[in-house]
């Protein structure tokens, strides 16, 4: 996406905007299967928590993605976006059996992450083929919030329970046809996640009648020039040969899954604001914008990076800025960027705004979630109308006082 083309949407819907481009996010789903394309069977899933836009999802539909969800809402948008349920597993965390019952009766793929919820399901639905999360107790991940594969992670059932495991579905006579790990997010050492997979490895030998081993995601992208990344294309070389290997020992060809979110959507995402005003102090220059934490959450909840670009003045004179929010709160979105020297009323661009941006905007200051622009094969369309102050008020009961 042009500088001249985001400027021109900019106008054409104002700010704050979302904009993503499908283009993008096919080559990198092409990229994906192409590093594992001597894998007989590979499944991509698509983490729909990363931006659940009911056409990102019919984007992945025409790329016969399946979906990963966590909540019953998820596989919802899923089967209304025209998956199939066979093409969607449910991963939740925390929920009630009721919960997942509601997603067996939808009649998508269970993965279950924890003894209780697994026995009670068991005595249940015996018949219903069920996976399992494993926690292999691997630290992994960039930040402490979405490292969730260590030992005090309240993701899956721990390695060591697996005797207990065995014990319940041997009880219960249920039929286990996967087995999954998720170590967490913003991978960058390849070795540390194949350390992992052989734990998966060596859990998945116990279970006969798999159909499948599901290695999470976790994938990192580079957020700015230089930045280190996941390199997929030596996983994919070192991770299907071990598994290729695997499925010879185990007797039979296994499909091998992933769950990425941000590796296929990260980078198809910008997001454009409109300075509101720029104010020095005795040691900052502010350039205070039309968005805050409620659009863009991951700078103060994870320390995230998201470059920022000035496209009104690519060249203009670089200037030290701190980019902050118009919420009633410290909302530092970039702290002293050199960015090109900014004016009111110019259009600031975030890079990497595909996953996790949208999908965790709030509401806070009674403000309103920005509008959604999908660029697909040349066109722009609007995937998400600017919110109002009836969208506010909707499910409010007004009282009488």
């Amino acid at each position: 996406m042009t500088q001249k083309l985001l400027l021109s949407l900019a106008k054409k819907y104002d700010t704050p905007l979302y904009v993503y481009d499908s283009g993008k996010i096919s080559a990198q789903y092409k990229r994906i299967t192409t590093a594992f394309s001597s894998v007989a069977s590979l499944r991509i899933n698509y983490a729909v928590k990363a931006l659940s836009n009911i056409n990102i999802l019919k984007v992945f539909k025409q790329l016969n993605s399946g979906l990963d969800t966590v909540s019953i809402q998820e596989v919802q948008l899923g089967l209304k976006a025209g998956f199939d349920p066979n093409d969607i597993i449910f991963t939740p965390n925390g929920v009630s059996l009721e919960e997942i019952e509601q997603a067996k009766d939808l009649g998508v793929q269970i993965n279950i992450d924890n003894i209780s919820i697994l026995e009670q399901f068991g005595q249940k639905h015996p018949k219903t083929p069920v996976c399992i999360r494993i926690n292999p107790h691997i630290m992994a991940g960039g930040n402490s919030k979405i490292s969730v594969g260590h030992i005090d992670s309240k993701f899956g059932i721990s390695i060591h329970q697996l005797p207990h495991i065995h014990r319940v579905v041997e009880n219960t006579g249920m039929l286990i046809n996967g087995i999954h790990m998720h170590t967490g997010s913003d991978i960058y050492d390849v070795d540390a996640f194949l350390r992992a997979t052989e734990i998966l490895f060596n859990a998945a030998e116990t279970f006969k009648d798999l159909a499948y081993i599901d290695f999470g995601s976790g994938f990192k992208v580079p957020y700015k020039e230089g930045d280190i990344e996941t390199d997929i294309e030596e996983l994919g070389k070192k991770l299907s040969k071990r598994f290729n290997e695997f499925c010879k020992d185990f007797g039979r060809d296994l499909t091998l899954m992933f769950e990425p979110g941000k590796f296929l959507v990260s980078e198809a995402g910008k997001f454009l604001v409109n300075v509101n005003v720029v104010k020095q102090t005795t040691s900052t220059v502010f350039a205070g914008v039309d968005t805050g934490m409620n659009h863009l959450i991951r700078p103060m909840f994870y320390d995230a990076y998201h470059h920022i670009e000035n496209i009104s003045n690519p060249k203009g004179k670089e200037r030290f800025y701190s980019v902050v929010g118009y919420i009633c709160e410290t909302d530092t979105l970039g702290a002293n960027r050199r960015i090109n020297e900014i004016s009111e009323g110019d259009i600031l661009s975030f890079s990497n705004a595909g996953a996790y941006c949208f999908s965790m905007a709030s509401n806070y200051n009674s403000r309103y979630r920005p509008a959604e622009v999908l660029i697909h094969k040349g066109k722009d369309y609007l995937i998400r109308k600017r919110e109002t102050i009836d969208d506010i008020l909707r499910n409010q009961e007004q009282l009488t006082l």
